[in-house]
């Protein structure tokens, strides 16, 4: 029993490393990082969630950034359109690594296979993050260079009063 426990722990120490890698930015949204520009921010946090989380505070802030109602209707259409990607794609790469858990829970695994398992989640988030290049793409040609330039401004506060309320919320 020990020795295969300990094949299956060698077997994920190997495995790990590859997708430490990609996933090495996420989840760190700002934190302790000084403002670097909204792409590499948006890089950085690391899923389409933050990028739709972002469209959600824009909307919630139209007037202070000046939309014209048909820059809200157009801004809630990319922000669905991406939400209903998210959903899909969360659960596609959920199924992805189940999918290499499965094939690495034997002691002598198949590595071409579990090679093409990571190879189908490296491709999925890549995909996520095209998807999230887009839909920031498609925002930003909506704004005005006025309108862009508040929302960067805005950005780090409302992304930190966000965290400040789930910090508060979390200690109740």
């Amino acid at each position: 029993m020990k020795k295969i426990f300990l094949a299956l722990l060698l077997t994920v120490a190997f495995a790990v490393p590859a997708f430490s890698q990609m996933n090495h930015h996420e989840g760190k949204g700002m934190q302790g990082k000084g403002h670097t520009g909204g792409h590499q921010q948006m890089m950085e946090m690391g899923d389409m969630d933050k990028m739709g989380s972002m469209m959600g505070m824009c909307l919630q802030h139209a007037d202070r950034l000046g939309l014209t109602d048909q820059q809200v209707v157009k801004l809630k259409a990319i922000h669905r359109a991406l939400e209903k990607k998210q959903v899909m794609s969360k659960a596609e790469l959920r199924i992805a690594q189940i999918e290499l858990t499965e094939i690495m829970e034997v002691k002598d695994f198949d590595l071409e296979l579990a090679n093409a398992a990571a190879g189908k989640i490296s491709q999925i988030k890549t995909a996520q993050h095209q998807e999230m290049l887009k839909s920031m793409k498609e925002v930003r040609s909506l704004l005005t260079n006025e309108q862009f330039a508040k929302m960067k401004k805005m950005m780090p506060r409302m992304m930190n009063g966000k965290k400040a309320k789930k910090m508060t919320r979390k200690h109740k």
